[in-house]
């Protein structure tokens, strides 16, 4: 990440300080690079996002207009968490070997289900892979950070695929991601995906998304250890990939 970037935009947005209270905040932009960064691989260091984050709270204190009607707060989470994204997004966070593994999995998945009529358990699915049942579960660990839909799926194995497939990607006739997101039909095809995971996954979806309890909280509800949880959420949005395949 560019110091001297983050410097001149701290410059710019220091006169805000003596509008909002700055440090007031400062434990949201925390709290939210903490849960931000429990599903990212372990090579985001959550110092960075924290930098990212209090610029963002700096210019969400430059932008916020009480007359809106909104809570600060809300408003500035909307900004911390934007900066941070925006932020991973330019960094490429996902090694491409990570890509490549998810999407293995996810192939894998697809084909048992397939095969079985069920979802497959995680000792069928390491067995398709020819793996040994810990290293799929450590790959499983390595692909933290995965998410419904990622724009690097577009890319070639060999990396020159992006530039070439951007006008692909670009056609101006087709909806907009962010449509089909927000539609109908994929919230209820989203659901119905999850009503589907076997029941440990459901839980931990739950827990995490529903409840917002972190890693380390889930652990303690399942008896089991913080990396076996990063992996069941891994594998729980891998299954939910699959089956919405034709979302992507």
């Amino acid at each position: 990440m560019a110091t001297h970037n983050k410097m001149r935009a701290y410059a710019q947005v220091a006169a805000t300080r003596e509008q909002i209270d700055i440090e007031r905040y400062t434990p949201l932009v925390k709290k939210l690079a903490s849960m931000l960064v429990a599903r990212l691989p372990a090579s985001v260091d959550i110092n960075d996002l924290i930098q990212v984050g209090i610029i963002g709270l700096m210019e969400a204190a430059k932008q916020f207009d009480a007359s809106q009607g909104v809570q600060f707060e809300t408003f500035a989470s909307q900004r911390i968490r934007g900066a941070m994204l925006d932020e991973l997004r330019r960094e490429d966070w996902m090694p491409r070997q990570t890509r490549r593994n998810s999407r293995q999995i996810e192939d894998a998945i697809h084909k048992l289900e397939q095969q079985l009529g069920r979802p497959p358990l995680e000792s069928e699915i390491a067995d398709f892979m020819q793996l040994p049942l810990e290293e799929y579960q450590d790959m499983l660990g390595e692909c933290r950070g995965i998410s419904l839909v990622h724009f690097h799926d577009h890319e070639d194995d060999d990396g020159g695929g992006m530039a070439n497939q951007v006008e692909n990607v670009a056609d101006h006739n087709s909806p907009e991601p962010a449509d089909i997101l927000s539609s109908g039909e994929f919230r209820a095809a989203l659901v119905e995906a999850i009503k589907l995971l076997p029941e440990r996954d459901q839980l931990v979806m739950s827990l995490y998304y529903e409840q917002e309890l972190n890693l380390k909280e889930i652990g303690a509800v399942l008896g089991v250890s913080e990396s076996r949880v990063c992996q069941l959420h891994s594998q729980a949005v891998t299954r939910l990939r699959s089956r919405l395949r034709e979302w992507m």
